[in-house]
């Protein structure tokens, strides 16, 4: 287990003691001011650039790792486990007053290659709970929530209930949802535990269905006694393609809202691929697209945190298909200047700008 020592300060209190020249410039403090927090997806990589580290101290109060904590990454082999990665941003959030978001600990994506013929074949669940209790444990008390489930929603799979049909399913059942919250919940009672997915901000036929398999999972889940505490909303944009829906999504937010649980914007990013080669078109539309949703989302006082899936395009890669497209889906560019997509985040949080 990593060292209380080198972990504290992982609270929203722990971050008040930054510079106030530095940190009244950042998110970091504008979500602060409004009771939330403001985060974003690293990697232990970009901790060795020092001008990208100090962006990441001035605007983010929360990290969740970029790729670094999915199992393929922490457990390449049956039995062992490697949480370098994780563990060094751990470390950095810690020193930089920073919360911590764990991302992912029972998917049916981004698994060693190993792991889909053992679950089939596996005689009981340790197969999922032994990693679960593992993970959290080494890193207990040092996060603040986990993404316990991800993205076990997907209708468009023909089930009546909704559910993926994932190897998880195949093998466990719909039990094995509630299986990984107990467990989890055991491994670290303090965390906060979150159930996230995507789908449920657009208006098109989907996702209505979407919204409503989700909301039935939620209602079941509480019903059952599951330790489901929050829903994350990735919020992955397309600046030009379908818009968010407000009154939809908000709407729906109302209801998980009225379940008693915390709601939480998990990996906000906007597509701007389908676009105009000019960079004010596209920047204009990407922070349009993300002024819809957080809009909403910051209308709803059970919103706690919003994260982004990165800080900036620094780190992006081009897609093959359009050589001389250089992505903007982020709120800093690539030389780690504010873009509209910035202040369409402060402004929702409530400051003018």
């Amino acid at each position: 287990m990593l060292s209380r020592r080198m972990l504290l300060g992982t609270s929203m209190a722990a971050f008040s003691g930054l510079r106030a020249e530095g940190a009244a410039a950042g998110l970091r403090a504008i979500s602060a001011a409004r009771g939330v927090l403001f985060g974003t997806a690293a990697g232990s990589y970009q901790l060795r650039d020092g001008d990208f580290q100090a962006a990441l101290m001035r605007e983010a109060a929360i990290l969740v790792p970029e790729y670094e904590q999915v199992r393929e990454a922490i457990e390449p082999e049956p039995g062992r486990f490697d949480f370098a990665g994780a563990d060094l941003l751990t470390s950095f959030a810690g020193r930089s007053g920073m919360a911590m978001h764990g991302h992912t600990l029972v998917w049916y994506a981004a698994n060693p290659k190993w792991l889909d013929e053992k679950v089939a074949h596996a005689p009981d669940d340790e197969i999922f709970t032994t990693y679960i209790t593992r993970v959290m444990q080494h890193y207990a008390g040092a996060y603040r929530s986990w993404d316990v489930v991800n993205e076990a929603i997907w209708p468009q799979d023909g089930r009546g209930d909704g559910l993926r049909v994932s190897q998880w399913l195949k093998r466990f059942g719909p039990g094995y949802i509630d299986t990984a919250f107990h467990v989890a919940k055991l491994a670290d009672p303090k965390a906060l535990l979150v159930y996230s997915d995507w789908g449920c901000e657009g208006g098109e036929a989907w996702n209505d269905v979407f919204r409503a398999k989700t909301l039935a999972f939620l209602e079941g889940a509480k019903a059952r006694g599951v330790p489901v505490e929050a829903l994350g909303l990735q919020g992955h944009l397309n600046a030009f393609g379908p818009p968010v829906d407000q009154a939809k999504l908000r709407t729906f937010l109302d209801r998980v809202k009225a379940l008693g649980l915390k709601i939480l914007v998990t990996e906000l990013d906007v597509d701007d691929t389908k676009a105009p080669r000019e960079i004010a078109a596209r920047d204009a539309a990407v922070a349009d697209a993300t002024a819809r949703f957080l809009d909403v989302v910051m209308d709803n006082s059970a919103t706690a945190a919003v994260l982004t899936w990165g800080l900036s395009d620094r780190y992006l890669h081009k897609p093959e298909w359009l050589p001389d497209y250089t992505p903007r889906k982020l709120p800093l560019d690539a030389d780690l200047q504010r873009k509209p997509m910035w202040n369409a985040i402060a402004r929702a949080f409530g400051r003018r700008v």
